[in-house]
């Protein structure tokens, strides 16, 4: 089997909410003994990890800078917590208020990708899309989210930044790297 890069597609927010959502990270890997969400930059995923050929890694770079988009900078809002209550798999996070331009980024690229890369399948999350900054899942067992969703689902969290463009990350076998960013325009 040819050897394979697995990439993502991700808004990351600026440095100061970035630690902001860390800290929430760390309050849920301190107290609900959950850590993987402190293995990943804070980041609002806009297409879903994937696998393409290591040779068609330049073609991703290519298309990833060629993207287009008829969007220009916008303000985006982090209002308060939310969950996916699943027993196998539950997660926290901070939640995104609604954004037209962050569904209609999220939608351009995953038709632009799908275009380019017929052959790589495009995930559920990809076409039913839930925005969201996860600070605690895969570690995190059902009674301990059940513990941290009583203390979550009523904490005060706001926060807002310009969404200025957006990020191309790989991975290395041992974290993700950030290898390209997309600027919108002003």
């Amino acid at each position: 089997m040819p050897l394979q890069n697995r990439y993502f597609i991700a808004l990351i927010p600026p440095q100061e909410v970035c630690e902001q959502v860390t800290d929430f990270k760390k309050h849920i890997a301190q107290n609900y003994n959950s850590h993987k969400a402190l293995r990943v930059i804070p980041h609002i995923t806009l297409k879903t990890p994937f696998h393409l050929e290591e040779k068609e890694h330049s073609l991703l770079m290519q298309w990833f800078h060629n993207l287009s988009f008829n969007i220009n900078k916008f303000e985006l809002q982090l209002n308060g917590f939310g969950c996916f209550d699943n027993s196998k798999a539950p997660v926290i996070y901070v939640q995104p208020e609604y954004s037209v331009q962050l569904l209609s980024v999220q939608q351009s690229i995953i038709k632009q990708f799908g275009t380019a890369f017929p052959n790589t399948q495009i995930q559920f999350h990809d076409n039913h899309y839930h925005p969201h900054m996860t600070i605690g899942y895969r570690d995190l067992v059902y009674p301990e989210f059940e513990k941290a969703w009583a203390v979550y689902k009523n904490k005060t969290y706001r926060a807002q930044f310009e969404v200025q463009g957006f990020y191309l990350l790989q991975h290395d076998t041992k974290q993700w790297n950030i290898i390209a960013e997309h600027l919108l325009q002003e």
